[in-house]
Order: C-alpha cells, then sequence, then structure tokens
C-alpha cells in the first residue's frame, strides 16, 4: 500500500470570502509565452539559435505582444540569441521581450548590457519565498529574503534609469504556492514601493504555481486574496504562471482569471519543467469555444503543432486537446451517429451557432479536415460508417441500408483493426458495385408505351444469367418498375421493389448519380439493398435493380 502518511498538506490560506466562484471568463488576458525560457530549458535537446528565432517568428505571427526570450546572464546562448533578436531587427514594435534574470548585482547588469538597443523589455527578477525553501535551501527569515527582493528591485531601477528603452519590471515570489499570502503580500507591496509604481507605471506581479500543492479552488483563493489586499490594486498588472505537477495547470490559470488575474504566461502544448506550464493553447481555445476573442491568431493549428514539433523535438499527444491527432474523432457507434446527425441538421439548418454533439468546436475553424472526425473500428456502428460514406465520398446511405453496409464493416474491423475511409470505400464497391453474376446487364432500350393505364414504360433488355444469353422484356410504370417485370416474367426471379432512393454524388456537368434500391425476395423472405451509380440516373437505377437481385440470388 502506498505511504500516504507520509505526504499532508501545505495549509497555505483560509480564505471565506471568495466571490471568484459567481465569476466568469469575459475576455482574453495578457498572454506572455515563456517557450523560449521556461520551456526551453526543460527539453533534453534545447534549441539552437536557429531554432529560436523560428519558434519567436512563429509566437510573433500567432499574436503574442510578450515573449519571454531567455536568461541571457546566465547563458552565452540566450544572450546571443536576444543579441540577433535585437541586431537583426526581428522584434516588432508592437511586441515586448521579457528577460529573466535572478535579484544579483552582476546578473542585473549582463542582463542590461544584453538588452542594449531594445526599445523595450520586461526585466524579470525573482526569488524564493516559500517556507520550505526559506527553511531547507536559504535559512534565511522573512526578512532577509524580503530584503533580496528589494534590493533586486533597487537595482533594476538604477539601471533602467540610464537605459534608452523602455523598462518594466516584473517580480515573482518564486514558489508562491508554498508561501504564506499575507506574507507574499507584504514582499509584493514592497517591491511595487520601491519601483516606484502607480497607475501611469505599473509593476507585473507574477504569481507561479512553480510546484503545484493544492487543487485549482485553493490557487483561485490565493490569487483573489493577493488582487483584494494589494495596497494599491491598480498599479498591479497581476500575472500567474502555473505549472501542471497536479495536472491542473490549465484549471489554475482559468480559475486565477476569474480571482481577478490579468495576465498568464505559459507555453505552447504545455511544455516546460517537470509535467509542463500552463498549456496557453488550450486556455485560448477554451475561450474561443464560448465565443470570447482569445487575442491570437489560431486559425491554423497544423502549422503551429509542424514548427514545434521540429524545433522542440517532442510530438503533441494525439490526445492533446484541440490539436491532438484524435481528438475530433470518434470510435463509438453512439458517438458516431450522434456527429453524424448533427452535422446533418447544421448544414440544413444553416446555423450560426455551432452545436454539433461530441464536438465542442468547428474542427475546420483551427484548420483541421472533417474526414478524421469519424474512425472505424470494432466498437463503430452504422452512424459512424454512414458519416464516412457521406462526408468522404457523397454517398447518403438510406437509413436501413446504414445498418446493413455497418455489419459488413464490423466483419473487417474486427478481422484487421482500424479500418481507413479508402478501405470502407472499397468494401462497398466490392459489396454493391461490381457485381455481375449470377446476372448481368447487357444492354437495354426504354420506350413509351401508351397502354390506356399507369403502364407507360417499356424496358426491352438483353441479360447473361449463369454465361446464358437471352432476351427479357416488360412494362410498368417507369424504367425501375418495367425491368423488375421483365425479370419476374422470365422466371427466373421472384422479388418485389420495396423501396428507391436517389441523389447526385457531385456537381457540375460531369456529375454521377446514385441510385439505392430496396428489393425482397419473395420465395425465402430475404431482403436486401442494391446500389447503382452513373452519369444518367436512368441507369443508375437499373444498375441498382441489378446489384440487389445479384445480391439476393448470388451463388
Amino acid at each position: 500500500m502506498l505511504n500516504y502518511n507520509k505526504y499532508r498538506r501545505f495549509e497555505t490560506i483560509n480564505f471565506k470570502e471568495r466571490t471568484w466562484p459567481n465569476n466568469s471568463i469575459e475576455k482574453a488576458p495578457k498572454w506572455c509565452s515563456v517557450d523560449l525560457r521556461d520551456g526551453n530549458q526543460a527539453l533534453i535537446n534545447p534549441m539552437n539559435i536557429d531554432e529560436k528565432i523560428e519558434f519567436f517568428n512563429l509566437l510573433v505571427k500567432l499574436g503574442f505582444k510578450e515573449i519571454e526570450v531567455g536568461f541571457p546572464s546566465a547563458s552565452k546562448i540566450e544572450y546571443d540569441f536576444l543579441r540577433r533578436l535585437i541586431d537583426e531587427n526581428y522584434i516588432p514594435d508592437d511586441v515586448v521581450v521579457q528577460v529573466l534574470t535572478q535579484a544579483r548585482p552582476h546578473l542585473i547588469e549582463k542582463t542590461f548590457e544584453s538588452l542594449k538597443g531594445v526599445k523595450q523589455a520586461i526585466v524579470h527578477i525573482y526569488n524564493s519565498t516559500s517556507v520550505l525553501q526559506r527553511d531547507v535551501v536559504f535559512n534565511m527569515s522573512k526578512e532577509e529574503i524580503k530584503k533580496i527582493a528589494i534590493e533586486g528591485t533597487e537595482l533594476v531601477k538604477k539601471y533602467a534609469s540610464d537605459f534608452e528603452g523602455k523598462i518594466f519590471l516584473e517580480y515573482s515570489p518564486e514558489s508562491f504556492t508554498g508561501t504564506e499570502v499575507e506574507y507574499a503580500l507584504e514582499v509584493c507591496d514592497a517591491v511595487a514601493d520601491v519601483w516606484g509604481a502607480s497607475r501611469d507605471n505599473k509593476i507585473i506581479i507574477n504569481l507561479p504555481s512553480t510546484v503545484q500543492m493544492d487543487t485549482p479552488n485553493v490557487f483561485a483563493d490565493q490569487i483573489e486574496y493577493m488582487c483584494r489586499n494589494f495596497k494599491d490594486r491598480d498599479r498591479i498588472i497581476v500575472s500567474v504562471h502555473p505549472h501542471n505537477d497536479r495536472g491542473t495547470g490549465v484549471a489554475d490559470a482559468e480559475l486565477a482569471l476569474l480571482a481577478g488575474a490579468d495576465r498568464v504566461e505559459g507555453t505552447l502544448f504545455g511544455n516546460g519543467e517537470r509535467t509542463g506550464n500552463v498549456d496557453v493553447l488550450t486556455v485560448a481555445y477554451n475561450m474561443f469555444s464560448h465565443g470570447i476573442n482569445p487575442m491570437l491568431n489560431l486559425e491554423n493549428i497544423n502549422e503551429i503543432i509542424e514548427i514545434y514539433e521540429r524545433c522542440v523535438k517532442i510530438p503533441v499527444h494525439v490526445r492533446h486537446p484541440y490539436a491532438g491527432d484524435l481528438v475530433f474523432t470518434a470510435f463509438s457507434g453512439s458517438h458516431q451517429d450522434a456527429i453524424n446527425k448533427g452535422m446533418k441538421k447544421y448544414e440544413e439548418r444553416g446555423a450560426k451557432l455551432w452545436e454539433v454533439p461530441y464536438l465542442p468546436v468547428d474542427p475546420s475553424d483551427l484548420g483541421r479536415e472533417y474526414e478524421p472526425l469519424v474512425r472505424i473500428n470494432s466498437q463503430s456502428g452504422k452512424g459512424g460508417v454512414a458519416f464516412v460514406m457521406d462526408h468522404c465520398f457523397g454517398y447518403k446511405l438510406p437509413k436501413l441500408m446504414q445498418q446493413e453496409f455497418a455489419e459488413v464493416v464490423q466483419k473487417i474491423s474486427e478481422a484487421k483493426g482500424e479500418v481507413q475511409p479508402d478501405e470502407i470505400l472499397q468494401a462497398f464497391r466490392k459489396e454493391y458495385l461490381d457485381l455481375d453474376e449470377p446476372f448481368k446487364l447487357i444492354n437495354m432500350s426504354i420506350s413509351d408505351v401508351d397502354h390506356g393505364s399507369n403502364e407507360t414504360t417499356k424496358v426491352k433488355a438483353r441479360i447473361k444469367y449463369n454465361n446464358v444469353e437471352m432476351d427479357i422484356e416488360g412494362i410498368g410504370n417507369g424504367p425501375i418498375d418495367s425491368l423488375g417485370r421483365a425479370l419476374y416474367n422470365s422466371n427466373l426471379i421472384n422479388i418485389s421493389i420495396m423501396d428507391y432512393k436517389e441523389h447526385a454524388l457531385s456537381k457540375g456537368s460531369e456529375a454521377e448519380a446514385a441510385a439505392y434500391v430496396y428489393m425482397k425476395r419473395n420465395d425465402i423472405d430475404k431482403k436486401t439493398f442494391g446500389v447503382g451509380v452513373d452519369s444518367n440516373i436512368t441507369r443508375a437505377s437499373i444498375k441498382s435493380i441489378i446489384s440487389a437481385i445479384n445480391r439476393l440470388y448470388k451463388l
């Protein structure tokens, strides 16, 4: 048994005055990508400078206005990367680069050296404030820890005063989730005071879940407490930096926004230390699914994936929200049927609002395709097969036929696993379209007759039955009825036509039509469908009859 007695919950806050559960997210926060710092430092093989530049350009294209580019005082490659961004003019005027540094004099000096020539930048300083780190890492008192933060702020302020560009300050009480909220507030207010923060000169106070330590509601309580108790809330941009140790990074970010946060730091697809940072794409797409503009350009998820995987060298998981290969895929028969019906209703109604079961967003809005929505295996049902036949190939199978053909596909899937759309079409052709035994139509003529009744069409046909050619003739109400009677009169078959449907497969002069006939073999009470496809709807109808008869009388 797991030794759960080895662990205990760290009590950070008891905040009964919370109001965040009554709030809702109504607008996008300020986004800050930390892919090039927090994400990159967690890679087995960190990005080289060229890869970093490609990734930076992607972030700019996606619409990030604040991008943390690294720790230039701690690494030559990060220093050189920042210099290339500045010297080669990669930074747009509306984008602010962010650099991280510990609150140490020589590191701050090196940081400002790396920023020379930049128009505007965020200098991000931090020191750990948690109970655990004060005890086992630094062996310092609360006052000593606060002094580190204050002295770091004073140094940044000193260097900023002589810097040609605009410098913004960001301060993080690292390991905020393990810090007493009253003490975290004390340190952050002291930093804001030293910086001289005001409504016209705001400071970013970043409250990170450097390590997740509790449920997301507790993190929200911590954020709301801070927001409500800052000495002057209006001089503070409240930022959050969730990690994902407990698997709730997205929930931490969303609840923090409910609690008053203004800004979210995170990475694409949640890359980062240990279990990663919060996935900003998921948070943004979640907003999008509620009709909120995420203020990021996320229309082509495939392009994002391609660049990310090439630069980061980590594949996006097949179940990753919105981006995974399987997230817009249904294997379950009931799910497939619901999606199929929902898509049809959506198209029929010309609806402005997206309402399709099991699909929170329209995949096409993300640059995804409809084809992968429904994938067929042994767990799939008639709805899934019908969806593939319709959306991939244009065949709108009659309702009764859906079950009939689904049983054919299920036998294939039970033998080999997942069945691809092309394999389904191949099975359809084999089962319905490519049948010429025991009956094969050689030629046929259709003429109008005046029979003094509803029987107005005569069909003369030459057929081959078990390799013997013969001529047949019938009069009826239209070509289908007439051919059916001709075959019946031949005494070779005993059938009844129970239903008939047809539709166009495509548009234009080269369009083909599909015809479906539901037929009963009277002598043994067997029923089945036949299908015919032709550019001429009459020929398609005739082919469907021959198809059904061959299925009823196959050897």
